[in-house]
Formats: structure tokens, sequence, C-alpha cells
């Protein structure tokens, strides 16, 4: 899968995606314009999984503008014991360690690409042949499970 062209100006080459919808898009502009209208979640076929509806505040980078978002979407477990509780969430919220990681250009755009995909699990499984995110992912596990 090649790079994608803008769906909101159809000019230039979409270099982000819609946190909910999954839209291409290129610039702030075009996202602004976007969100001028409602968009909706994709349907997907039934999941297999529980689905829990995750209310999360996350920052979506937008040509180094941080947008804070509110997102909904649903978060799929196979047990309820796979979801992080509050406490493991501060944890990881209040490392400086974790902080001082995502400041890497990559990682953060490793991350947004695993977030925005469609197919979360697949962009994940490729993520961890890079041996930056390895080290990072090793550091939130030895941070909720010390």
């Amino acid at each position: 899968m090649g790079p994608k062209q803008c769906q909101i100006c159809h000019k230039a080459q979409s270099k982000y995606k819609c946190p909910k919808c999954y839209l291409p898009y290129c610039s702030l502009a075009c996202f602004k314009n976007h969100k001028e209208l409602p968009c909706v979640n994709p349907t997907t076929s039934a999941p297999k999984t529980t689905a829990l509806e995750s209310h999360v505040e996350k920052p979506s980078v937008v040509e180094n503008t941080v947008l804070e978002a509110v997102v909904e979407k649903p978060l799929l477990v196979d047990k309820r014991g796979q979801v992080l509780d509050q406490f493991q969430l501060e944890a990881i919220a209040s490392s400086s360690e974790i902080r001082d990681a995502l400041n890497n250009k990559s990682l953060q755009e490793l991350v947004c690409r695993i977030d925005c995909s469609p197919n979360a699990e697949n962009e994940l499984d490729k993520a961890m042949a890079d041996e930056a995110f390895r080290v990072f992912t090793d550091k939130i596990l030895s941070t909720i499970n010390p």
C-alpha cells in the first residue's frame, strides 16, 4: 500500500488520517475543513471479541500542531484483565523515561500509524521489528508490571 492522495483537497499526498473515520488528509487546513462536517467510524464486521467503548483523550499531530480531541473508538479485548487499570495508566503517564522516549519523532509517527490504522494489530506486529519500539514497549511493560 503506497501513499494516498488527500481526500479533502485532492491535490497533495496525505500525511495523516482522521482518528475517527481514517480519511486521509494532508494538512491542518484540510483537517479543519474535514471537521466542519461530522464523520463516523468505518463499519466493520462484528468482532469476535468483547467490545468496550473507550473515551480516550489523545493528541493528534498535524503539521507540528497538537490538537486535543476526544476520540470514541471501540476497544476490543478477549478478557477484561487485558485492560489497564487507572493505577497502571497513571504509572505510564508519570514515567519520565516513557515521556522522554515519546519525544522521539519517529516513535511518535510509529505510534500514530498504529493508532490510526484500520488494522492496528497488524501495524503493531510490524512495529515490533523496530528496535526503538521494542525498547519503548519494554519500558511500558516494566512500568506496569514492576
